[in-house]
């Protein structure tokens, strides 16, 4: 069994409680269902938020989730000039049999914009 990680990404439409959370749960939910894991294939979780994001942490998604006994962390991403608004990110790393290469990151809404290389 080997360690990997996966990255994601959500562009949500507004800075409030309900699209940090609905846009967080779309998002884990993604990653989960494209890379056939589960809660028990995941070690930790780390989400990035931009710093326009501070209405809810988006951690709290996979709390509702169920990811009870998963360590997770929020923090906010460097807020360069010109970035890309409203975008929450997540890097999992998981224990699996899975190649690197059989691995699918997922990027949605806006935020495939940031990685136009990978399918979608």
């Amino acid at each position: 069994m080997a360690v990997r990680a996966l990255r994601g990404a959500i562009q949500v439409d507004e800075n409030s409680r309900d699209a940090i959370l609905e846009g967080t749960t779309e998002l884990i939910k993604a990653v989960m269902h494209r890379n056939t894991i589960t809660p028990d294939d995941l070690i930790s979780v780390i989400f990035t938020a931009t710093p326009d994001l501070d209405a809810e942490f988006p951690a709290y998604a996979a709390r509702l989730l169920g990811f009870t006994d998963v360590p997770l962390l929020c923090t906010t991403e460097i807020g360069v000039p010109g970035a890309m608004p409203r975008v929450l990110r997540l890097l999992a790393h998981i224990e699996t049999e899975t190649p690197r290469s059989g691995l699918h990151h997922v990027y949605l809404h806006g935020a495939a914009a940031l990685r136009r290389d990978l399918p979608q």
